[in-house]
């Protein structure tokens, strides 16, 4: 059985207050009236049916999210009790889909791209399920042709194809971290790079393994609750392990050790929205000002340039004067002005906000 899994947590504080506790980055409709969630969906059902896809998210979002994606059967959404990064998302349902069917192939997406267009990623990941079919000791993943040289995106160094695989298959040489300008610039020049997209399709019976191999007490765990799954235990069992393991990511337990992982290069439009800066490129119109106003949003610009503006209300104006490299976001609630260069201090303004027991604009 073939399935495809959706990585959909995170608490989106990169986003916030578009985002929030009671409303994830993943089912905010603002990227062309659907969100990211609905949007990532939509490209799996082109090759994935619904009984197949499963989507991995915070427990306390799913609830959310099964009403967003009604299509999908109510336990295919599954619910971290804590956040444990990917390699433990991953892990979790890996150890599901395993116990649902043992021959399983997964396939591993995020929620927060948006990949355009989809009949490039729909070959790719034929190809991948093919190639894992017929070489099942692998892991497979998909690297993005790069545009330019990016220090927000790991790389993959492309190997020299092997004799007797689908064209356009290749080894993976090596696993790059997020560079500086002048490495990333080197990448770009030699031709050999692309950028780590964070896809994946393999074995679940394979990744289990080099879970156990690179993280053997995790891998205890994920018995007790392969073990529960599916009994009166599960949630406790599940509860109860869950947050016990150890927080890394699959790049760092996996990937970046494994010694068979192929990959296929996707030559297409790859946007990673983890930010208000990403989200500028997507969200709506631009003037000659380099003014970004997204679809459903009122604004007016006097003598501004090079900002963003949007707003979740549409009778709402946003009016600015002599403003320049600000975002602006405005909610039914909040409203969030901030420099476009300083987005990364969003994260201690949530902090300030606890403290200050404001906790009903998290």
């Amino acid at each position: 059985m073939q399935y495809a899994v959706i990585m959909a947590g995170g608490s989106g504080q990169r986003l916030w207050p578009l985002s929030r506790q009671n409303r994830p980055k993943q089912i905010i409709n603002a990227f062309e009236g659907q969100s990211l969630l609905r949007q990532c969906v939509d490209r799996m059902q082109g090759v994935f049916a619904s009984k197949n896809i499963f989507v991995v998210t915070n427990a306390e979002y799913a609830d959310i999210v099964r009403k967003h994606l009604p299509e999908l059967p109510r336990e295919n959404i599954i619910g971290e009790p804590v956040g444990r990064d990917t390699a433990n998302a991953i892990g979790l349902a890996a150890t599901i889909l395993h116990k649902k069917s043992p021959d399983s192939i997964m396939g591993v997406f995020s929620a927060d791209q948006i990949i355009e267009p989809v009949e490039p990623l729909h070959d790719a990941i034929r190809k991948a399920l093919t190639h894992i079919e017929q070489h099942p000791e692998e892991l497979f993943t998909f690297g993005i042709k790069a545009a330019y040289a990016h220090t927000g995106f790991g790389y993959l160094k492309r190997g020299e194809p092997k004799e007797n695989v689908i064209e356009g298959v290749c080894p993976v040489e090596a696993f790059k971290e997020k560079p500086n300008r002048s490495t990333a610039s080197k990448y770009i020049r030699s031709g050999q790079y692309c950028w780590n997209s964070g896809m994946f399709v393999w074995k679940t019976a394979t990744i289990l393994e080099e879970l156990k191999r690179a993280l053997p007490k995790n891998a205890e765990r994920f018995q007790k609750i392969a073990d529960a799954w599916n009994t009166p235990q599960q949630e406790e069992v599940l509860n109860a392990e869950f947050p016990q393991l150890d927080k890394i990511s699959i790049d760092f337990a996996v990937m970046e050790q494994a010694e068979h992982v192929s990959m296929c290069e996707l030559d297409c439009h790859w946007v990673d929205l983890g930010s208000y800066q990403a989200l500028a490129e997507r969200i709506g119109t631009v003037d000659e000002d380099e003014n970004v106003t997204s679809a459903d949003t009122r604004a007016i610009w006097l003598h501004s340039n090079n900002n963003m503006a949007l707003s979740t209300q549409k009778d709402h104006l946003i009016a600015a004067i002599h403003a320049e490299d600000l975002i602006i976001v405005h909610t039914e609630d909040v409203t969030m002005i901030c420099h476009r260069e300083e987005t990364s201090h969003l994260k201690s303004l949530l902090q300030r906000l606890g403290k200050e027991n404001l906790e009903q604009y998290l």
